[in-house]
């Protein structure tokens, strides 16, 4: 796309999967019993599906950084640190945005490490409606699905500089409402954008999914 060579993805892989009881980053995909052998991870796939529409895949990590380092460098994709990542998933996106700003860029691509990778012509979809929006004065495009919003989400300049001006105590959910009028919402038909998995037994469900549709 004409605006990949000033776009960034940035993946938020610095929780602690409290939940699931492990690295979500780590998560076998596709999940047993869905394919013969699980080639790849939650993170690994993430990081394939952005890296040809994209100018860079920024992978924010944070006491997991010994774990996901080496898949992280094997990809092609760089690693930001977050130094306090007890402070919640909002500090892990403003490090990750803030490095896009730092690297002269001027958007990004934005998910978290705990949904399956969507469909690459989803992907081809929202940076088609990013260009569009943008001549419109739109900050970012939202993937929805059956309305529900989903990810990943482009935010563009504005919006960036929206979520690094917010107080830490905020989160992305309240930043978004606040600026709704400048956000496109596109309809996509992809169901990928709304999954994300927080516990074993989501996981569960997202591998008969999967095997089932396969």
């Amino acid at each position: 796309m004409g605006y990949a060579s000033n776009l960034c993805a940035v993946i938020l892989a610095a929780g602690e999967s409290s939940r699931m009881g492990r690295d979500k980053a780590l998560l076998p995909w596709p999940p047993p019993g869905a394919a013969s052998t699980p080639g790849e991870t939650f993170l690994s796939a993430a990081i394939r599906l952005f890296a040809p529409c994209v100018d860079v895949v920024l992978v924010v990590v944070g006491k997991n950084e010994p774990d996901l380092a080496p898949i992280v460098y094997a990809k092609g994709a760089s690693l930001v640190v977050n130094p306090n990542p007890d402070r919640g998933q909002f500090s892990s996106l403003k490090a990750g945005l803030q490095e896009v700003l730092s690297r002269g860029r001027d958007a990004a691509m934005i998910t978290l490490v705990d949904r399956p990778p969507v469909r690459p012509e989803t992907i081809q979809t929202l940076e088609a409606a990013f260009e569009q929006a943008l001549h419109r004065r739109r900050w970012a495009v939202v993937p929805e699905y059956q309305g529900m919003h989903g990810h990943p989400i482009l935010a563009g300049r504005e919006m960036i500089e929206a979520f690094l001006r917010a107080p830490d105590s905020s989160n992305a959910r309240e930043v978004e409402h606040a600026h709704q009028a400048s956000i496109e919402y596109l309809p996509v038909g992809d169901p990928l954008v709304t999954v994300n998995v927080d516990t074993p037994e989501q996981y569960a469900a997202l591998s008969a999914g999967v095997l089932q549709s396969s």
